[in-house]
């Protein structure tokens, strides 16, 4: 489980470095605002689907790093409240990071630990995600609709920005979106071929240095792959190699298989009602928890319980269970998910700090909205 995910966290950390320099986040984030004629409802969810749909195909901490500043850029100049935007951002980055193997670490923990593929993430998870997501739009039109005005003047400062002028480099923009197409086609074909998602994305980060070099002196590329490296999250990558440590050893001192038996006694080794109680364990944790370290501990837990459920088919929709809790779940807290202690701390940056209760008002009940849609989802699709 461990060196997969260190290699699929590294090269796509490399690969989004590199592509982001190009300037295509900022390119669709202000083509999003345009499109909706600067209209202040209408870019808080253009920006929320871009948000998801980048948080499904690149990950989620990655995804908001590019997208918010842009938002909070676009928010100065119309003159409104930027905390819609913020929260937001951070419910639609975990939500769309739900949907794939790399939309959010405890995916990629899931994936690496359990065999089980990108497609099989997309096919499983993608379904519910959208349905999710649709009901976050009304949510946000509840809440936020009715409030969110700005005067025609500056609505026109919006709409005088030029997206092609994000772009500083249309030859590395195509470089960087081919390979990315690449890496995504790779982790489905992959799959047939028992090629590691690790091995993928590191490949795809190796060729993408590469091609973007050609033609260049020595000094340039070797300042080139420095950049890139830099941007790499090495305290997370740190922080996950020594999580694998602890769990190890907590495993190996056979308390996970204690616990597993409590769960299985619990629920009566009855698979519905195990994968629902994972459900709802996973999703009340991680909102009180950062829900990384919580599925790295319950991944083994769960690897526990396949004989008493019957086999790998029975524990499947368990799986799904862990990874729909833990990431829906990060949206119950300001301290659930990586992310929102990113857009909080890009937020405060920019003048606009972002309050634990503050956050927690509008996080905590739609992220029981999600969970009570989770939950018909499993009951319906494997089980009903």
């Amino acid at each position: 489980m461990g060196v997969n995910t260190i290699a699929l966290l590294t090269g796509m950390m490399i690969i989004v470095a590199i592509t982001r320099t190009s300037g295509v986040f900022e390119y669709v984030a202000v083509w999003s605002a345009k499109k909706v004629k600067a209209e202040p409802f209408g870019i808080l969810i253009m920006l929320s689907l871009v948000t998801a749909v980048f948080s499904a195909f690149l990950d989620n901490l990655t995804t908001v790093l590019l997208v918010v500043p842009v938002a909070l850029l676009i928010v100065e100049k119309l003159d409104i409240s930027p905390y819609p935007f913020m929260i937001s951002q951070i419910l639609a980055s975990n939500i769309g990071g739900t949907a794939t193997l790399i939309g959010d670490p405890p995916n990629i923990l899931i994936g690496s630990a359990t065999g089980l593929s990108f497609t099989q993430f997309l096919f499983n998870l993608g379904p519910v995600v959208v349905i999710i997501l649709v009901v976050m739009v009304f949510a946000f039109k509840l809440m936020w609709g009715g409030a969110m005005t700005a005067s025609a003047e500056n609505r026109e400062r919006v709409m005088n920005f030029r997206e092609a002028d994000c772009i500083h480099d249309p030859r590395l923009l195509v470089q960087s979106l081919v390979v990315l197409a690449l890496v995504i086609a790779g982790f489905i074909i992959g799959e047939h071929f028992d090629i590691r998602p690790g091995t993928t994305a590191m490949l795809g980060g190796a060729v993408l240095l590469l091609v973007t070099g050609f033609g260049r002196q020595s000094p340039e590329q070797a300042e080139q792959v420095h950049e890139a490296f830099a941007e790499v999250e090495w305290p997370a990558l740190f922080f996950f190699i020594g999580l694998f440590v602890i769990v190890a050893g907590v495993e190996h001192a056979g308390l996970l298989n204690i616990l597993g038996a409590g769960l299985m006694e619990f629920t009566g080794s009855d698979p519905l009602a195990t994968a629902i109680s994972t459900l709802w364990l996973a999703a009340i944790a991680s909102a009180a928890v950062d829900n990384i370290p919580f599925v790295a501990t319950m991944i083994p837990l769960v690897e526990s319980l396949e004989a008493g459920l019957g086999g790998p088919e029975a524990l499947e929709p368990v799986w799904w269970s862990l990874a729909l809790g833990a990431c829906l779940g990060g949206n119950g807290s300001l301290i659930g998910a990586a992310a929102n202690v990113m857009v909080a701390g890009l937020g405060e940056r920019a003048g606009y700090p972002l309050g634990f209760v503050q956050f927690l008002k509008f996080g905590v009940g739609l992220m029981l909205v999600s969970v009570v849609i989770a939950n018909a989802y499993i009951y319906l699709r494997y089980f009903w």
